[in-house]
């Protein structure tokens, strides 16, 4: 199979090519910058994507977009968070929908911040969108695939989770305060965190591909723990004291609005569709992802 990716050089991208490649996939990489060897440029913020050169691609992986957490959200902030989101998915659909028979497939990017703050309700890939600010981008960024639904294309959006990986996402922020035995839990420590190790991340993308999966796809591991029962058990792990708090003005203080929505926020998220069609967790706890994140499994 020829598989377009988006998004390449971040840090499921950049797990997911090598990954693929090994079994046994062509991959080609889209390219903001000028294209070399393997790679097609387009241009998302214009979007512009030529169909004709996805013509014998048999599937795209679209992952980019700008960084959740990565900066303040300030009000032009935001509004990059939204216009990288559609811009892209726009791009990418359309192009698919004109490219002729294929691509057949598209796997977009989209996060478990669909559902809003959960709280401690169970919530699978039914339940309906939140009302707050990064579930209204989540409902317009999976709404703009529908080019590529419309033109018949199987259309899968991969709600992810907290990622857990050796370098950088979640654990690229707390292992360094941890390690030196400031770390604890956030907020409440009450709120549900749903997390997946980035080898389960990488294992539920190309086991969507393979299968004839559609629809949103919850990448979460299958037992979600609380902040206050995650930040434990990474000082567990890491042979660490937690009796570390941060309170939540703190938070609020510290990293602005997205405190609520991606720290305070409680989400106990499912991977019901994952289970349901035969995926089995190489990380099936928090403590097995955390442990092998870390390198102490």
């Amino acid at each position: 199979m020829k598989v377009a990716i988006t998004g390449s050089t971040g840090l499921i991208g950049s797990a997911l090519v090598p990954a693929l490649e090994r079994d046994g996939h062509s991959v080609v990489r889209l390219v903001r910058r000028s294209a070399g060897a393997g790679e097609i440029r387009w241009d998302p913020a214009a979007r512009r994507l030529d169909p004709t050169v996805l013509t014998d691609v048999d599937a795209v992986v679209h992952l980019a977009g700008a960084g959740i957490g990565d900066r303040r959200w300030t009000d032009a902030y935001k509004r990059t968070l939204l216009d990288s989101r559609l811009d892209g998915t726009t791009t990418v659909a359309e192009a698919v929908a004109q490219a002729g028979p294929r691509p057949r497939v598209l796997l977009s990017s989209s996060a478990i911040g669909w559902y809003g703050d959960t709280g401690g309700r169970a919530v699978d890939e039914t339940a309906r969108p939140g009302t707050d600010f990064l579930a209204d981008v989540c409902r317009q960024w999976e709404a703009a695939t529908a080019p590529a639904e419309k033109a018949g294309a199987r259309v899968a959006h991969l709600r992810t989770g907290l990622v857990c990986a050796p370098d950088g996402g979640l654990l690229g922020r707390l292992l360094p305060l941890f390690r030196l035995g400031l770390g604890g839990r956030l907020a409440s420590g009450r709120q549900y965190w749903s997390w997946i190790s980035l080898a389960d991340e990488i294992g539920a993308i190309r086991h969507v591909l393979a299968h004839d999966i559609a629809g949103p796809v919850n990448l979460t591991g299958p037992e979600p723990v609380t902040n206050g029962e995650f930040t434990k058990t990474l000082g567990r792990v890491l042979g660490r004291p937690t009796l570390a708090a941060v309170p939540r003005v703190a938070l609020r203080i510290a990293v602005g609005e997205f405190a609520e929505a991606g720290i305070v926020a409680g989400q106990r998220v499912l991977p019901q569709v994952l289970e349901h069609t035969g995926y089995t967790f190489q990380h099936p706890t928090a403590e097995a992802a955390l442990r092998w994140a870390t390198g102490k499994g």
